[in-house]
């Protein structure tokens, strides 16, 4: 990513009043890849990001571009001590192929190493073709892991 690229966004910690424009870009990037989104299951999450991710010791941050309009999201849901589940990282479509999901990836696992983790897991579809392909460069692994999400029907996890 060109540094001038790079001042045309910024990653910042979400609130709950950034549920709705994640709302509209993890729903519509679930059903543009024939999910259907989960509002009263999977996806609850999205309607008070503050009590299930920072209240948990997780954490939730959105992609801001360069007019302050939320563009895409990562969270980082505490499961132990020791590991952290990446959940609802997506990009609306402006955003791709910018290096962006990269950069949020980068982001998320910085803070979970600084965060003294020692293990990121992630759940995932094999219809998200692109997000599997980011993460694998990024060194995950499948595994063989019980999956949680419905939907889902990959894990993978890094080991930090």
């Amino acid at each position: 990513m060109s540094q001038g690229d790079a001042s045309q966004y910024r990653i910042r910690p979400a609130t709950n009043a950034d549920g709705p424009a994640v709302q509209a870009i993890v729903f519509a990037a679930l059903k543009e890849h024939g999910l259907t989104p989960e509002p009263a299951g999977t996806d609850r999450d999205l309607f008070d990001l503050e009590r299930h991710y920072f209240e948990q010791g997780g954490r939730f941050d959105v992609i801001e571009d360069a007019s302050g309009k939320v563009v895409g999201s990562v969270g980082l849901f505490l499961i132990d001590t020791q590991q952290l589940e990446l959940r609802k990282m997506y990009l609306a479509p402006q955003a791709r192929g910018k290096g962006r999901g990269r950069r949020l990836l980068e982001h998320a696992v910085a803070y979970a190493r600084a965060a003294g983790r020692r293990r990121l897991v992630l759940e995932t579809q094999s219809n998200l073709k692109a997000a599997i392909a980011l993460y694998t460069r990024y060194g995950f692994k499948r595994t063989n892991a019980e999956i949680h999400t419905k939907r889902c029907d990959q894990i993978y996890e890094l080991i930090l």
